[in-house]
């Protein structure tokens, strides 16, 4: 084994020469464990490993045992999956040649049909370099798929910034486009007539007045208010239309299409005697309203969060009807929300149509109150009711999951833990070559992607 003298100065610090090299080459490991833990990722994936956990995908899961926002698991996933139709920019990874940035950018490229010259005008190209074209490439592809016929891309991005602000950037077809905005201009002209002051949030009553911060970032080219010098106010048609944005929002929300959960959502009647819903012995009638059967586990789902009629019988001949009632009270599911604020499950938290799940079941003697009921997404509550997953809750008031193998599902994985290990290969010196200290010829480097890759027709693939 080859020993490593280490030169210190006097001072006790390291040239910088040193110190910068170390840093490069450390990047160039990490490059390379990130590839082999991607790959690690696609095969899981493949295997579908993370059903066995009840997660809904293997981002869920990656998010969840590896500590991941689900945001950038998602897209990890999708790096690992395209990652296996790109051998030789794999190959390159592997070796840390190339950075993760530069992979998740090459990785949306389609139809790649000349992968080793795509990979060479990566080697050449700094990060920031290669983002740049391969987004302008992805704006040409979208453009000829649409002159072509084909639907345009439709996406809009949400996340939040360090002060908890929401940030919204999005892109619509022309034609759509201008659907939304005429939704704003409705809206902000209703507003006007309101004699609504600019900038007054008109979100749900009792929020506190969000101020408008006295310096925003610079908008990109393109975007409202590019051009303007930083610690400029906004201006007031920007502000006039976020007024609007959350006026269409409280509309909506106020007509309750947006917070549909449980019986709400739940527009099926279901027949099911005393005895299937309480899964004791056999049952007589247990199925739509139409007569088609129903599993007994699936109707006590349905049932765990539903309008109940009750109906009592002799023979088939109803003899008393009761009134309709809610299995869960208006106020308690408010309550829960509170509380629970989404799914439970761990590593899931999903805010979107939960159902209030009976830990114990009230058709057989559980309570519906507080201590009994968790909210849970609509995949896992089909898992607690008809997948073989378990829930209880502990004397301290903490939830415990088990599988149907009766393995426990921890709330926070605990990570094995790492160390730092000694370099086994030195930094390629043509791992990161410049493009060209000149301005990026952005439209000769368009050109040589789409030579490439060229665009094809239909929808783009869903990666």
């Amino acid at each position: 084994m080859c020993s490593q003298v280490i030169e210190v100065r006097s001072d006790g610090t390291r040239p910088l020469e040193l110190l910068e090299r170390e840093i490069t080459t450390l990047a160039s490991q990490i490059h390379a464990a990130t590839c082999r833990w991607l790959e690690l990722v696609a095969e899981y994936d493949a295997r579908e490993g993370w059903a066995q956990w009840g997660c809904r995908s293997c981002a869920h899961w990656v998010s969840w045992q590896c500590g991941i926002a689900p945001g950038p698991a998602r897209e990890h996933v999708r790096v690992a999956r395209r990652l296996q139709e790109l051998p030789l920019i794999r190959a390159a990874f592997r070796e840390g040649e190339l950075s993760f940035s530069k992979v998740r950018a090459l990785t949306r490229v389609e139809n790649v049909e000349r992968e080793a010259d795509l990979l060479d005008l990566a080697r050449h190209a700094t990060a920031s370099q290669l983002e740049l074209l391969l987004r302008a490439y992805r704006g040409v592809v979208a453009a000829e798929r649409a002159a072509a016929g084909g639907r345009r891309e439709r996406w809009l991005a949400v996340e939040h910034a360090d002060d908890g602000s929401l940030l919204l950037r999005g892109r619509f077809p022309a034609e759509e486009g201008a659907l939304v905005l005429a939704a704003l201009r409705a809206a902000e002209d209703a507003l006007a007539e309101q004699d609504v002051p600019a900038g007054t949030p008109q979100a749900t009553a009792g929020e506190p007045d969000a101020g408008v911060p006295a310096e925003t970032p610079e908008p990109t080219a393109g975007e409202p208010g590019a051009g303007v010098p930083a610690g400029t106010p906004r201006a007031a048609p920007a502000e006039a239309r976020g007024d609007a944005l959350l006026a269409i929002a409280d509309a909506y929300l106020a007509g309750d299409r947006g917070a549909r959960t449980g019986g709400d959502r739940y527009q099926v009647i279901v027949h099911v005697d005393t005895p299937a819903l309480a899964g004791e012995g056999d049952s007589r009638r247990c199925g739509l309203d139409d007569d088609t059967p129903l599993a007994a586990a699936t109707a006590r789902r349905l049932a765990c969060d539903a309008s109940v009629i009750q109906i009592l019988e002799r023979d088939g001949v109803p003899l008393r009807i009761g009134r309709k009632t809610r299995s869960i009270p208006p106020a308690l599911r408010r309550a829960l929300a509170s509380r629970d604020g989404g799914c439970r499950f761990p590593g899931c938290g999903s805010r979107r149509f939960v159902d209030a799940h009976h830990i114990e079941h009230w058709a057989h003697g559980g309570k519906t109150d507080l201590d009994n009921l968790v909210q849970l997404c609509g995949a896992h509550h089909r898992l607690l009711h008809e997948g073989g997953y378990s829930i209880r809750r502990l004397p301290g008031g903490d939830l415990s999951f088990r599988r149907p193998d009766g393995r426990a599902i921890p709330r926070c994985p605990r990570p094995p833990g790492g160390r730092a290990v000694p370099l086994d290969r030195p930094r390629r010196p043509d791992a990161c070559v410049p493009l060209s200290h000149d301005r990026l010829d952005l439209e000769l480097g368009v050109a040589a992607v789409l030579a490439f890759a060229p665009p094809v027709s239909g929808e783009p693939p869903g990666v």
